[in-house]
C-alpha cells in the first residue's frame, strides 16, 4: 500500500479578530500546525498529531481554550473538548471542566481508559484526578483580557451577543502516512454563559467527526447553531454524496446559515488528503501544512505560503 502523504490543518477561532491580536492568532495557528505536522512526519498517528496541535493552541492564551478561555456568568473558566479517530469511530469528550490546563488530554483519556464518549463537569474532574491530572487553580487558566470582557457583558446594557463575535475555539484534523484521520476540538466556550452550558463543541457530530470513509472535520462558531444542523457530520455526509472537502464545507456553512441564521468556520481533510479550511463569519485563523508546505491566514481569501524549514526557523527566532 502507498504511504500516504500527511497532512494537518488546524483553526484557532471564527468570527472577528481584532487587529491587535492578529499576529498573535496567525502566529499560534502556524506554531500548532508545524508542531502537529512534527508529529506525523515522526510517524505518529493522525490522533496524536490534533492533540499535540490543539495542546498547543489550549497553551496559547490568544485563543479560548485552555488558558485564555471565557468566563461563565459566575466569573468561572468551565472548558469542552473533543477527540475522535477516524479509524474505529472512537471518541472521548469532556465538558465544563475547570482547573485543568489541557481538556484535550482529559478528552484522550475518556477516549482510551473508558467504555465512555463523555464525561462531565464533577465526573470528568473525578476521572482526571484519578488519571493524575494535575489540578491547577481556575485563576491560572484567566487571562486579563477574559476577566475585563466578562466584566463588560455584566453591564445593565450590554450585549454579550456582540462579544460572542470572537469565538475562539480552536482545533485540528489529520490524515496520517497510514491513511488515517482523526478531529480534535476544544474551547472555553460563550462568555458569559450559563453555568454548565455545553455548546457543540463536546457533542460528537457536531464540534468534530473523523471517519477513515470519508474525512475528518473540525468546526468554530455559533454552538447552538452548530447543533441544530450537526455541522461536522454533515459535511462528511456531502463529501461521501462526492463533494470536494471545499464545495462540501461551503455548503454546510451555506445550509447552517440560511436555515438557523448561524455562522461558523471549519477545517476539513478528506481520506485522499485534500484538505479546506472556510468559514462565514468576517474572519478564522488557519493553517496548514501539506508536503512539507505551509499555508495559513485569516481573512477570506487570504493565503500565504511558507515552505515549513523557512516557517521553523522563523519560529526559532521568535517570529
Amino acid at each position: 500500500l502507498g504511504k500516504m502523504k500527511p497532512v494537518i490543518v488546524v483553526h484557532g477561532g471564527a468570527g472577528r479578530i481584532f487587529k491587535e491580536r492578529e499576529e498573535g492568532c496567525r502566529a499560534g495557528v502556524v506554531r500548532a500546525a508545524l508542531r502537529g505536522y512534527s508529529v506525523l512526519k515522526q510517524g505518529g498517528s493522525a490522533v496524536d498529531a490534533v492533540e499535540e496541535a490543539v495542546r498547543s493552541m489550549e497553551d496559547d492564551p490568544h485563543f479560548n481554550a485552555g488558558c485564555g478561555s471565557v468566563l461563565n456568568e459566575k466569573g468561572e473558566v468551565e472548558m469542552d473538548a473533543i477527540i475522535m479517530d477516524g479509524k474505529n469511530l472512537d471518541s472521548g469528550a469532556v465538558s465544563a471542566v475547570k482547573c485543568i490546563a489541557n481538556p484535550i488530554k482529559l478528552a484522550r483519556l475518556v477516549m482510551e481508559k473508558t467504555k465512555h464518549m463523555l464525561l462531565t463537569d464533577h465526573g470528568a474532574h473525578l476521572f482526571a484526578q484519578a488519571m493524575g491530572i494535575p489540578e491547577i487553580p481556575g485563576e491560572k487558566l484567566i487571562t486579563e483580557r477574559s476577566r475585563e470582557r466578562w466584566k463588560k457583558n455584566l453591564e445593565p446594557d450590554s450585549n454579550p451577543e456582540e462579544f460572542q463575535k470572537d469565538l475562539g475555539t480552536v482545533g485540528a484534523v489529520a490524515i496520517d502516512s497510514e491513511g488515517n484521520v482523526a478531529c480534535a476540538t476544544s474551547t472555553g466556550g460563550l462568555s458569559n454563559k450559563l453555568i454548565g452550558r455545553v455548546g457543540d463543541t463536546a457533542c460528537i457530530g457536531s464540534g468534530g467527526y473523523a471517519d477513515n470513509h470519508s474525512g475528518a472535520t473540525s468546526t468554530t462558531g455559533h454552538g447552538e447553531s452548530i447543533m441544530k444542523v450537526v455541522l461536522a457530520r454533515l459535511i462528511l455526509y456531502h463529501m461521501e454524496q462526492g463533494m470536494s472537502p471545499e464545495v462540501a464545507a461551503d455548503t454546510a456553512l451555506d445550509y447552517m446559515k440560511t436555515r438557523v441564521g448561524g455562522l461558523g468556520g471549519v477545517i476539513v481533510v478528506n481520506k485522499a488528503g485534500e484538505w479546506a479550511a472556510r468559514f462565514s463569519t468576517k474572519q478564522m485563523s488557519w493553517a496548514t501544512v501539506k508536503d512539507d508546505n505551509l499555508h495559513y491566514g485569516i481573512y477570506a481569501g487570504e493565503k500565504h505560503i511558507k515552505s515549513v524549514d523557512e516557517a521553523l526557523a522563523s519560529e526559532r527566532e521568535g517570529f
